[in-house]
């Protein structure tokens, strides 16, 4: 058998609704403001070149010296005479199998940087300016209705 809700729930959702509505009015105000649309832009680009630069820049170079670098015992010393000889076989062997080493290492850099290029939108997610100033207003507006609003608000 069920118990009633008590009668302050039955009041909530008309000013958890306000307070909703009241975002929603605020978030379609400051759309139209020209600075934060371009402060949005910008950090839009920000972010998608930090994201970029992050997951085809660091990754695959990191993996790429760290793993042989692990590999040698962190010793660089076997590391480079472990590596001198494949240079030196790379240098020395014919333009097909050179392009075919090259294409080799540029699809292992793309394939890795794209593995930690979906990880990295979805751990550190966009955080719009939009929502950070109707955060910053809805703090206020909840101070100033704190006594129409609920607890957890």
């Amino acid at each position: 058998m069920t118990t009633p809700a008590p009668e302050s729930r039955a009041i909530d959702a008309p000013e958890v609704a306000a307070y909703w509505a009241e975002r929603r009015r605020y978030l379609e105000r400051i759309r139209k403001v020209p600075e934060i649309r371009q402060r949005f832009w910008r950090e839009v680009a920000v972010y998608l070149l930090r994201r970029l630069l992050w997951s085809f820049g660091f990754f695959p170079v990191f993996i790429a010296f760290w793993v042989p670098f692990v590999l040698a015992s962190f010793n660089p010393v076997v590391m480079a005479s472990d590596l001198i000889p494949l240079l030196q076989e790379f240098v020395n062997s014919n333009p097909e199998v050179q392009a075919t080493t090259i294409s080799t290492l540029v699809i292992a850099w793309a394939s890795i940087g794209f593995f930690f290029l979906v990880f990295d939108f979805v751990l550190t997610p966009f955080r719009s300016p939009y929502q950070y100033e109707a955060d910053v207003y809805m703090r206020s507006w909840e101070q100033l209705n704190h006594d129409q609003l609920p607890d957890k608000v």
